[in-house]
């Protein structure tokens, strides 16, 4: 029998994997409620290697997932997908504000053989009131990917259960710092992207969360000093999901006003009776305005600047030869004085007495001494006057 119950499995995996059948996940959610569904690689290797486990086989091989809403290139707008590597697991998380039906294509690919495993997620969304007091929370020293599992979103809402002291909390969405605009921590150990929690629940605040709304609060987080909080509001089992008070915010949804309903689309068709009326045409417009502020305008002053230049240029001429008429006594003055300098030099040296050097006079040798009259310079023939005036010899006539 047991032989059989073997054969009988195996021979449900081989069908199995040569058929492509698949179960369909099906899941069903109210509206405001927070989703998280975890794609397990042990799932999709079973379906890589279905004979592993029968011959006690193990594969761990990497594994990358691509979701994607059916006949669609992407996901709704409500859900998001996250893996951070191939040996980890993904998640499928968001928190839907409308009913509908979505049908998730999820294709695992293994990186070692490029085999390729298609699963589908049903997600049914139903109508349901939403809560209408919610608290949103940070927490510094989490992940993402630390958060999404249902073991750690259970303790976080004990934690915070304690601190609002009310009934079970629920779930109403988890997000990831960086999507709200968060910066890309340093990859070092004690270095965390942080979340933002939100929950939810039908009775009103408790005394600890109200402190976040008083005035002292709210100056120590301006001045970003140390919050003083009492002992009984520190409720933190866990160090690491320890919540940020200067980043909590409390939504009373009793206060809000909900938003004006949708407009009803017609059909489209008049109906019987009635005529079309088209918009009427816009009033005329009158442009002379603009006219006299873009052509006008610049026009007189271009006009006025001219008229300035002009002056500038050609009205201040007697101002101009009067400066030009002075610089001209000033230099016939200069020339004056020189020339009086001048004669009064030559009076000077003339009244000295003194026998002019022979250097001066006209012919003379100044190695000879001797001196020719004036006279006889012009029978004196050309040559001579091109002899060395150094030399003692004198031609012969």
């Amino acid at each position: 029998m047991a032989g059989c119950g073997s054969w009988v499995f195996f021979l449900t995996v081989c069908s199995a994997s040569l058929f492509g059948a698949s179960a369909d996940i099906k899941v069903t959610i109210p509206v405001g409620r927070f989703f998280t569904h975890e794609l397990l690689r042990e799932t999709f290797q079973n379906d890589f290697e279905p004979l592993g486990k029968v011959y006690g086989i193990l594969y761990n091989d990497p594994i990358i997932f691509k979701c994607n809403k059916q006949n669609f290139p992407d996901l709704p707008e409500w859900l998001r997908f996250t893996q951070r590597n191939p040996f980890d697991n993904g998640f499928l998380y968001g928190t839907p504000m409308s009913p509908g039906k979505s049908i998730i294509e999820i294709y695992a690919t293994n990186q070692r053989s490029y085999d390729t495993v298609r699963h589908l997620l049903i997600i049914k969304v139903v109508p349901e009131k939403i809560l209408p007091y919610q608290v949103e929370v940070f927490i510094k020293l989490r992940e993402i990917e630390k958060v999404l599992p249902s073991t750690v979103q259970d303790e976080i809402k004990q934690d915070l259960q304690k601190l609002w002291d009310r009934n079970p909390l629920e779930m109403i969405n988890i997000t990831n710092a960086l999507d709200r605009g968060g910066r890309v921590p340093l990859p070092l150990a004690g270095h965390f992207e942080g979340v933002y929690v939100k929950v939810g629940s039908k009775e009103y605040f408790s005394e600890c969360l109200l402190r976040v709304l008083t005035l002292e609060n709210k100056n120590q987080c301006k001045e970003e000093a140390k919050i003083k909080v009492p002992g009984e509001c520190h409720f933190c089992i866990n160090p690491s999901n320890c919540i940020t008070w200067c980043k909590t915010e409390l939504f009373d949804l009793t206060k809000m006003k909900p938003k004006p309903p949708a407009p009803t689309m017609g059909s489209g068709i008049l109906e019987a009776g009635e005529d079309f009326r088209p918009l009427e045409s816009p009033p005329s417009r009158d442009y002379f305005p603009d006219y006299i502020v873009t052509v006008i305008v610049p026009l007189i002053l271009a006009i006025i600047l001219f008229l300035l230049l002009a002056y500038i240029m050609f009205g201040r001429r007697e101002g101009v030869a009067k400066r030009n008429a002075r610089s001209n006594q000033i230099q016939l003055y200069h020339h004056y004085t020189i020339h009086e300098n001048t004669d009064e030099l030559r009076t000077m040296a003339g009244s000295r007495g003194v026998p002019p050097p022979l250097s001066t006079l006209p012919m003379f040798n100044s190695r000879t001494g001797d001196r020719a009259s004036p006279l006889q310079s012009d029978s004196i023939p050309l040559i001579m006057a091109q002899q060395d005036p150094y030399s003692d010899t004198l031609p012969r006539k």
